[in-house]
């Protein structure tokens, strides 16, 4: 069948579908779909009931909860939009359905089209799954070369990190959310590895679980590295300065005492598999490993060095 009209519910696809030279078959994407910034222009199939700009991070987890509880969705099908924008293809995914839109709104979708779609869902949990992805889209859009440019230098990357690293036996907690405290799971881990860290805590491939503090205080971190899902370093430091600048518990821990603690951006390089990640690995060995990668580039304001003052 032949691919010429798709639509998005994912924003790590929405990016994918751009560096493959698929946009301008893209007829529909999310609110969470703001990279590169021609997505914006997109129209929206699927939006949120959390104004989550308006909420701190406590708010947006009691909200999100509740509605999961209560069986409530927490995204929101544009009919109209949808019906207009008469996909050949779906990209969905299943990895978190408090992260982007879920199996709702895909049978909704289903429900709604005359003609039924593709319902490809991409759902990686570690780097190679992600690269993997840009292959089999790839396969399903008939362009396996430029796949193959793309994933050809992503794993030179990778490659050039892991042979550039020098084992110094230093534990990272990268912490996914801050209040209540989350583990970063799934591909997270495995990137600090990859930097030349020895992750605390999570495991490759698994979901985030909430953390206590007597957790981080047990694995006594070296470095510390706040990413909350979805949020850029600058929505980090805001919620750090209100969360736990002050708190007595957290500034007793090795790594903020010594100053070791970072804030990434998480929304553009950590909290969705999109082949951004592998800039998340560049971010990382900057940060674990600085001496060693002065002059490796990554994106501005990708990460800052919190000092309490």
């Amino acid at each position: 069948m032949t691919v010429d009209r798709i639509v998005s519910f994912l924003p790590s696809a929405t990016e994918l579908l751009y560096e493959l030279g698929k946009q301008d078959n893209l007829y529909g994407v999310t609110h969470e779909c703001k990279f590169p910034k021609d997505a914006l222009s997109k129209p929206k199939i699927i939006s949120t009931v959390i104004n989550s700009d308006e909420l701190t991070s406590k708010e947006i987890n009691d909200t999100t909860c509740k509605l999961l509880n209560e069986g409530k969705d927490i995204f929101v099908l544009n009919e109209s939009n949808l019906k207009k924008a008469e996909p050949d293809l779906i990209i969905s995914q299943e990895t978190c359905e408090a992260c982007a839109a879920y199996t709702n709104q895909v049978n909704k979708a289903i429900k709604i089209l005359k003609t039924k779609p593709i319902i490809h869902s991409m759902d990686p949990h570690n780097i190679k799954e992600i690269i993997e992805s840009v292959t089999k889209l790839g396969r399903i859009l008939n362009c396996k070369e430029k796949a193959k440019e793309i994933t050809d230098s992503l794993e030179k990357r990778i490659q050039n990190i892991k042979e550039s690293t020098i084992k110094k036996n230093l534990k990272v907690l990268a912490i996914e959310w801050i209040e209540p405290f989350f583990t970063a799971g799934h591909w997270v881990p495995e990137m600090i590895e990859i930097a030349g860290g020895i992750n605390m805590i999570s495991k490759t491939g698994e979901h985030s679980r909430r953390l206590t503090m007597k957790e981080i205080t047990k694995s006594n971190p070296d470095i510390i590295i706040l990413m909350p899902c979805g949020f850029d370093t600058h929505r980090t430091i805001s919620e750090y300065n209100k969360v736990l600048k002050n708190n007595k518990m957290w500034n007793s821990l090795t790594a903020v005492k010594k100053e070791r603690v970072f804030a990434v951006d998480a929304n553009s390089f950590f909290s969705k598999p999109s082949i951004r990640t592998i800039e998340g690995i560049e971010i990382l060995a900057k940060i674990i490993q600085p001496e060693k990668f002065i002059n490796l580039k990554v994106s501005d304001n990708s990460f800052v060095h919190i000092v309490n003052n």
